[in-house]
């Protein structure tokens, strides 16, 4: 098959397309949506618009290693992949937690490197507000979890029970461990990425292996980042 020189679209750093004739391959390599504080993150609407730049290829290649972010705007990507007429092949190269973790189900076929980590935990909002306001959140993040429940169901075919106390309690698993548990298909061998977390404060358990790399994984993420300009 002929390819085209291949061609970055997208703007957020650690986030690319990059797009051949009848392939494309997307790194989600950093935040999942914007926010008030920072507009760093992928959004969904981003990466509705660079998803129909590409056409009608016939692969995408989604490469992640991300801590999640934006529940909605995960929720959405992971969407627009499923109802993609792409075979969709995504690869865990380091960390696909959170919102980053259910947009890997959106995999035809899922590989996780072997030193990856996959996590998955419940939905959590901040609110202000009276007593109303807070029953309307805690309503919100129970539907939305039972959302993520289905999702994770669907593609692992673990039962809602077991997903929901797996995310209960904050799971972590590695990619031996992801397979064994259906959140992917098969281990691969590592890619020169490393796995790490911003902010370890967000979790309850975190794996220790996931603090040392920060650095090391900014620096991968920006060489890839100026691979793909070039």
């Amino acid at each position: 098959m002929a390819v085209v020189p291949m061609k970055p679209v997208g703007g957020p750093s650690g986030y690319r397309v990059v797009a051949a004739k009848e392939t494309a391959v997307v790194y989600l390599y950093g935040p999942i949506g914007s926010s008030m504080w920072s507009d760093e993150g992928v959004s969904a609407n981003q990466f509705r618009k660079d998803l129909t730049a590409l056409g009608n290829v016939k692969t995408i290649d989604v490469r992640i290693n991300s801590e999640g972010g934006d529940v909605f705007d995960g929720q959405a990507i992971y969407s627009l992949l499923v109802q993609h007429k792409a075979n969709v092949i995504v690869h865990i190269d380091g960390l696909a937690a959170s919102a980053a973790s259910f947009i890997a189900m959106a995999g035809n076929t899922i590989e996780v490197s072997e030193s990856a980590f996959v996590m998955i935990h419940n939905a959590s909002a901040m609110c202000w507000g009276g007593a109303g306001d807070m029953r309307k959140m805690a309503d919100l993040l129970e539907t939305t979890n039972g959302a993520l429940q289905d999702i994770y169901a669907a593609r692992t075919r673990n039962t809602k029970s077991d997903i929901k106390k797996w995310m209960d309690a904050e799971t972590w698993w590695t990619g031996k461990e992801a397979v064994a548990k259906g959140f992917a298909d098969k281990v691969v061998p590592n890619l020169a990425i490393a796995a790490s977390v911003r902010d370890p404060s967000k979790y309850r358990h975190l794996p220790t292996a996931l603090r040392p790399n920060r650095a090391k994984a900014a620096a991968m993420v920006a060489n890839i980042a100026a691979s793909a300009r070039r």
